[in-house]
């Protein structure tokens, strides 16, 4: 009786270490993503009046604002930089992801 022919992956031996292969790069990638969620990113707008931080796990730790920047008259400006800091915080939290993970699985960045 012949074998099964599986495609070209040539057999049990390939396929085995195919699969330890796979195997491994998921081992990477679960320590690539624990390690992105325990980075922390800052960042400023207004001269640094507004500043964010938040973690890997795109949660916002903290807000701080200079309370020069707060303008009872202006509320609506306080609101447009502490969103501009958070924007720029989450922004490089992705960037830092697609980057890392990017590296562990070329062209597939956008995934994660």
């Amino acid at each position: 009786m012949a074998r099964p022919n599986f495609g070209g992956f040539g057999g049990g031996q390939n396929m085995q270490q195919l699969m330890r292969q796979a195997q491994k790069m998921q081992q990477q990638m679960t320590e690539m993503q624990e390690k992105l969620e325990s980075q922390e990113y800052e960042a400023a707008s207004g001269g640094g009046m507004v500043q964010v931080k938040v973690s890997g796990k795109r949660e916002v730790m903290s807000v701080t604002i200079n309370p020069t920047v707060v303008d009872p008259d202006d509320v609506e400006m306080l609101e447009d930089l502490v969103k501009a800091a958070v924007n720029e915080a989450l922004r490089k939290c992705e960037e830092d992801r697609e980057s890392t993970m990017g590296k562990l699985a070329p062209g597939m960045g956008g995934l994660f």
